[in-house]
């Protein structure tokens, strides 16, 4: 068989099999009349061999040794091979187990029954609250980043979460409760702490933060909130966030979600 066919019959390219040749991995073992080499039967079943080799990974040098090794090196190199072949089948199925998590978190909002995350979250936590959120900002950059975040989060780490912003909440009204003022630096402190929690979820920006700002005070579920740990404190809140934005060169007046 001359090149072009037994290219065509095994699926390779011309320039492939030069190039085998070259590097004496398959040679044609004879010559048509008219001086050209050609391939026997022989050539391309070692083509083949060569085809499933390259198939399960190995790279060309280890397959020539392979090729021209006794059975026995061969067979251990194979051997090899498939054990290198079950690692990376175990990587493929714990990625798409990832990515399941993902696809659900992504659905579902969080991948807790509604009684862990009210062992999480607290008595007063609604589970109604994660289909809302993903109902209203499921098409957003900003949910796909809490996805990725809730994919990996199991309840203990999203309890973590929660006394985190327990706490952070306390020390908020805390601070409304002594008058600390807007924009000094125990008020900056506080916001930026804020923000970071936000952290937990998606990364938030100082514009993003001064909407969220405004949030906890048109909003009433946000801002009943608030004023129930301090009177005032969704207002005072948001003018922190303000004036930490202030602090950071960005006019809340002119703050989008971005």
């Amino acid at each position: 068989m001359t090149i072009g066919e037994v290219a065509s019959s095994v699926g390779v390219s011309v320039r492939t099999l030069h190039h085998w040749d070259a590097i004496d991995l398959v040679r044609p073992s004879e010559r048509t009349p008219s001086g050209y080499r050609s391939y026997t039967p022989a050539d391309v079943a070692r083509i083949h061999r060569v085809l499933i080799y390259r198939e399960l990974g190995l790279p060309l040098g280890e397959i020539a040794k392979i090729l021209s090794a006794p059975l026995i090196d061969a067979t251990g190199s194979l051997r090899q091979q498939r054990a290198q072949l079950l690692q990376r089948i175990g990587r493929l199925q714990s990625m798409v187990g990832s990515v399941d998590r993902m696809i659900e978190a992504t659905s579902s909002g969080i991948l807790m029954s509604p009684e862990e995350q009210s062992e999480a979250f607290g008595p007063g936590w609604d589970p109604g609250w994660v289909s809302e959120a993903q109902e209203r900002w499921g098409q957003s950059p900003q949910w796909l980043e809490y996805a990725e975040h809730a994919a990996h989060r199991r309840g203990e780490d999203w309890q973590e979460v929660a006394s985190a912003t327990k706490a952070l909440e306390q020390d908020l009204a805390v601070a409304k409760r002594e008058a600390i003022p807007p924009g000094s630096a125990a008020a900056n402190i506080l916001a930026e702490r804020h923000r970071a929690s936000m952290a937990s979820y998606f990364d938030c920006t100082h514009a993003m933060h001064v909407c969220l700002g405004r949030m906890y005070v048109s909003e009433p579920r946000f801002n009943a909130h608030y004023e129930a740990l301090e009177p005032g404190l969704a207002q005072w809140v948001s003018d922190v966030i303000d004036a930490n934005a202030r602090h950071h060169g960005l006019d809340p007046a002119t703050a989008t979600w971005e």
